[in-house]
C-alpha cells in the first residue's frame, strides 16, 4: 500500500474522509487549523459538505443536527475551542448522538499559547460538560496511529451512539510522517433506526436530551451509564513497552510517550531496567494494567506536558502498591529525553 508524507492534522482529516465522514463543521484555531483547511478542499471532491461555523458553539450544534440525521460527522478544535463546545457535547451525549471530535491541545489556562500541551486531560477524561457522562477518548502517539484511531473513532461512535474524542497535541498535529490508509471494509454505514430521516411508513423518531420526569431521566442516565460500563469492559487499549524485567515504569501518553521511548533506550544502555505503560485510551483508563504492574514493580514515574493530571489515574490504578513520582513541563514546554533520563536515574537511586 502506498505511503504518503503528511502532517498529523492532514492525516487525521484524510482518515476521517476514508472512514465515511462527509460533513465537517468547525472553526480555525492554532495548532489544528490544517484540519478544517484540508477538509474545505477535500470534502467537495467526494460529495461532502464543509462549513466554517461562526464559532465553536455554532459548530458543535451543527454536529448535533447532522448526527441526528444519521450522517458521519466530525469537528476539530484546540483547547479553548473545545471548552466552548462542552455544553453541546453534553447535549449530544444526552441525545445519544455519535460524532468524532478532535482536540489538538495547546497550552492554557485561558488563551495560553499555541505550543503543544497535555493540560486538557481532566476535561477530556472526566466529562468536561454538565451531567453524568464520559467520552471515549483515544490518544495517538504517532501520525500513523492518529490515522488508525480516527478511523476507528467513527465505528466506536456509531457502536455506542456517543461522541468519541481523539486527543492529540500540537506536535502530533504539526509533525510530518509517512502514513498509509487502510481500505474501508465497507462503503455502507451501519443501520441507524433512530435517525430523523422522515417517518413515512413508521412511527416518528424523537432525538432529545430533555426529560422533565425525574424517573424518566434516571432511566435515561442509567442507559447512558450502561454504555459507559460496556466501554470500560471492552474498549481499553494500552501499550506496554519493555516491562518484563522493569524495576521502574514510566507512564506517559501521546507525544511524551515517544520521548520516553528514547529515554528508555538511553537508560537501558546504562543498565537501568526501565519500561513504559502507555494508555492509548485515556478513557477508559487501563487501571488493570497499572494494578498488575504495581504488584511487581515498586516505582512509577508519570511524565506529562501538564502539572500532573494523568498522575491521579495512575495512583488509582496502582492501588497504593507503588511509589509514584511525577515529572512534568507545562505552558507549552516539552520535556526532553535527557530530562526524563535524569529524573528516572534520580528516582531509581532513592530508597523507598
Amino acid at each position: 500500500m502506498e505511503k504518503k508524507f503528511m502532517t498529523g492534522n492532514e492525516a487525521i482529516a484524510e482518515s476521517a474522509i476514508q472512514a465515511g465522514c462527509r460533513h465537517f463543521f468547525g472553526y480555525p484555531i492554532t495548532p489544528q487549523s490544517e484540519i478544517p483547511e484540508y477538509m474545505s478542499k477535500r470534502l467537495p471532491e467526494v460529495g461532502g459538505i464543509y462549513l466554517q461555523a461562526e464559532s465553536e458553539v455554532a459548530a458543535i450544534n451543527m454536529l448535533f443536527g447532522a448526527a441526528g440525521a444519521g450522517a458521519r460527522v466530525m469537528t476539530s478544535s484546540s483547547s479553548p475551542g473545545i471548552s466552548l463546545m462542552q455544553e453541546g457535547i453534553s447535549y449530544m451525549v444526552g441525545a445519544q448522538l455519535p460524532c468524532v471530535i478532535v482536540n489538538i491541545m495547546r497550552g492554557g489556562p485561558g488563551l495560553g499559547g499555541i505550543q503543544p500541551s497535555q493540560s486538557d486531560y481532566f476535561q477530556a477524561t472526566k466529562g468536561g460538560g454538565h451531567g453524568d457522562y464520559h467520552l471515549l477518548v483515544l490518544a495517538p502517539h504517532t501520525v500513523q496511529e492518529a490515522v488508525s484511531l480516527t478511523m476507528e473513532a467513527f465505528d466506536l461512535a456509531d457502536k455506542y451512539r456517543n461522541p468519541v474524542l481523539v486527543l492529540g497535541d500540537g506536535y502530533i498535529g504539526q509533525m510530518m510522517e509517512p502514513v498509509e490508509f487502510k481500505e474501508a471494509t465497507s462503503s455502507k454505514l451501519p443501520p441507524k433506526e433512530w435517525t430523523l430521516t422522515g417517518a413515512k411508513g413508521r412511527p416518528p423518531n424523537l432525538v432529545k436530551s430533555l426529560y422533565l420526569d425525574p424517573e424518566a431521566l434516571e432511566k435515561h442516565n442509567l442507559e447512558i451509564n450502561r454504555k459507559i460500563q460496556e466501554m470500560i469492559a471492552k474498549e481499553v487499549r494500552v501499550e506496554t513497552y519493555q516491562t518484563d524485567d522493569a524495576e521502574v515504569i514510566i507512564a506517559a501518553y501521546g507525544t511524551v510517550a515517544r520521548i520516553a521511548k528514547t529515554a528508555i533506550k538511553v537508560l537501558r544502555e546504562k543498565g537501568v531496567k526501565v519500561g513504559m505503560v502507555r494508555p492509548i485510551t485515556v478513557f477508559p483508563f487501563p487501571y488493570d494494567t497499572f494494578r498488575k504492574m504495581a504488584d511487581r514493580v515498586g516505582k512509577f514515574l508519570v511524565v506529562e506536558m501538564s502539572l500532573g493530571q494523568m498522575v491521579e489515574d495512575v495512583r488509582l490504578g496502582s492501588c497504593g502498591k507503588a511509589n509514584i513520582r511525577f515529572y512534568g513541563r507545562t505552558g507549552g514546554v516539552v520535556p526532553s529525553y535527557d530530562e526524563i533520563v535524569a529524573e528516572t536515574e534520580k528516582f531509581v537511586k532513592e530508597v523507598c
